[in-house]
Order: structure tokens, then C-alpha cells, then sequence
């Protein structure tokens, strides 16, 4: 499980069983889990114990339409696209560039050059959600309602401080994470409270 779509999970009430893969042991590199996802990465949600689902977006696109109440996605078409929008921002532009795979590729067991790519990819990531957001958040993302755009800024900032990148550059950024960190559903999935946890330092 990740944040993202534990997030989603809590927010509706489902309840689950959790396993974790362990990234860099190398975990999702083997067979059993490459059967159950062959492009071996994380997460993925079994459904039955026998539909396999990948990639955060398309695990909350099917809880959100198989457990429509606790909405994460808006009832208007154009704030749905937009707010889809906005989540694709994080998830597809800025967290896989700061994935394992790039890291290992562009730093290699330097940890210096991992953390500095890391470092920059966010920032400049988060100058334009900043602006993004800056047109459409009141106390969260988009608007007063927790949105799926939420659930993806939530586990990223998490990274953005694993990584030191300096969050005052960001202060709407920061407002939204601020409101969320106080929500339940925020707590419960927060990436140091998983049984597999490895804490990093609050900044």
C-alpha cells in the first residue's frame, strides 16, 4: 500500500489487508511479486484476491467509482478534469522522477548526487503546482473538500522533507499540508505510522 490510495482507503472506511514490499531490498523485483505486477512497482491493490491494480491514479479511480461515498473527485466534469489535472501534476510529473529507478540511475551509491536530483526535481515541481494551486485552493488543493489532488500533495511533501527541499518557497503548498495533517484519514495513512516504517526527520 502507499499513501495516496491509503489515504482514499481511510477516507471512505474500507478496510484492508496490508503487505509491504520492501523497495530498496528489492522486493518488487521478485517473481512472486512480478507476477502479481510486472512492471514491478508499488502500489498495487488486490481486489477478490484476484484482480491485481497499479498505479496510485488508476487504484483511486476505481475506489472512487466502487465506493462513491466520501467523494475524492468533484460532480462537475470540468472540476473533475481539473482537479485529475492537478493530481497528475504530482503523480506523474514530479514523483517518478524521484522514484527508486531514477535515483539508482542517475546517482547510483552516490547519496550525495541521489539527494541533490531529488532535491531539485521537487522543487522545481512544487514552483509549479505552487502556481497552479494558487488559482483554485481555499483550505485544501482545490477548494474547501478534500480532493484527489490531496492525496497525492500529501505523501509528496512527505518526500519533499525527506529530501531537505525548503517549504517556505511554498506557503500555499504548505497551507493545504498544514489543514490535511490535521484530518484522521491523513494521520492514520501517514508513510511513518506503516508497519514498515522508516521514520525519517520532521522538518
Amino acid at each position: 500500500i502507499n499513501a495516496e490510495y491509503g489515504i482514499a482507503l481511510a477516507l471512505k472506511g474500507l478496510t484492508y489487508e496490508y503487505r509491504s514490499i520492501h523497495l530498496t531490498a528489492g522486493e518488487q523485483k521478485s517473481s512472486t511479486f512480478t507476477e502479481l505486477n510486472p512492471n514491478g512497482t508499488v502500489p498495487t491493490l488486490v481486489v477478490n484476491d484476484k484482480h491485481a491494480i497499479q498505479q496510485s491514479i488508476a487504484i483511486m479511480e476505481y475506489l472512487e467509482e466502487a465506493y462513491p461515498h466520501s467523494c475524492i473527485l468533484p460532480k462537475d466534469l470540468i472540476e473533475r478534469a481539473q482537479v485529475r489535472a492537478l493530481a497528475l501534476m504530482i503523480a506523474s510529473d514530479i514523483q517518478p522522477l524521484q522514484n527508486l529507478r531514477v535515483l539508482d540511475a542517475v546517482g547510483g551509491s552516490d547519496t550525495s548526487k541521489r539527494e541533490d536530483w531529488a532535491k531539485r526535481v521537487i522543487t522545481e515541481g512544487f514552483g509549479r503546482f505552487e502556481k497552479a494551486i494558487s488559482k483554485t485552493s481555499g483550505k485544501y488543493s482545490y477548494g474547501d473538500v478534500v480532493t484527489m489532488v490531496d492525496l497525492c500533495l500529501f505523501p509528496q511533501v512527505y518526500n519533499a522533507n525527506r529530501f531537505k527541499v525548503d517549504l517556505s518557497q511554498f506557503p500555499t503548498i504548505f497551507k493545504v499540508y498544514q489543514n490535511l495533517s490535521k484530518l484522521d484519514a491523513f494521520k492514520i495513512a501517514s508513510p511513518d505510522l506503516q508497519p514498515d516504517a522508516e521514520v525519517i526527520a520532521k522538518m
